[in-house]
């Protein structure tokens, strides 16, 4: 399914709800968590939907690589220049809450208040 009209993250990708947009383009979106965990804390979806890191397939490699390679740049632009994490939650048991592929960047000065 390339879009799920009950997706809290495809609404965000298509303006139905707000955010905080870092970034976006024709096939992702970079928006601050609700919730940070740090100082800095986003997060970077696909606009297509995907369920989970469970569900990539060989062929979201350049998505997948296009995603990562924006977070150290977004990073910068927000003062984060010691360090950062990246996490992606897939599934139940892997604590994943909204199934909608999503990347977590965190960092800013610890200690964090969560993790």
């Amino acid at each position: 399914m390339s879009h799920d009209p009950n997706c809290l993250f495809c609404k965000i990708a298509d303006g139905k709800i707000p955010s905080r947009k870092l970034y976006e383009d024709d096939e992702m979106i970079a928006f601050h968590d609700i919730a940070p965990w740090a100082p800095v804390h986003f997060l970077v979806a696909p606009r297509r939907h995907i369920v989970s890191m469970a569900e990539v397939a060989e062929a979201d490699a350049p998505l997948l690589g296009r995603m990562m390679a924006l977070i150290p740049r977004l990073m910068l632009e927000n003062g984060v220049t010691n360090g950062f994490r990246i996490i992606a939650n897939a599934g139940k048991d892997g604590m994943q809450e909204v199934p909608h592929l999503h990347l977590h960047a965190i960092g800013g000065p610890r200690p964090w208040a969560k993790g």
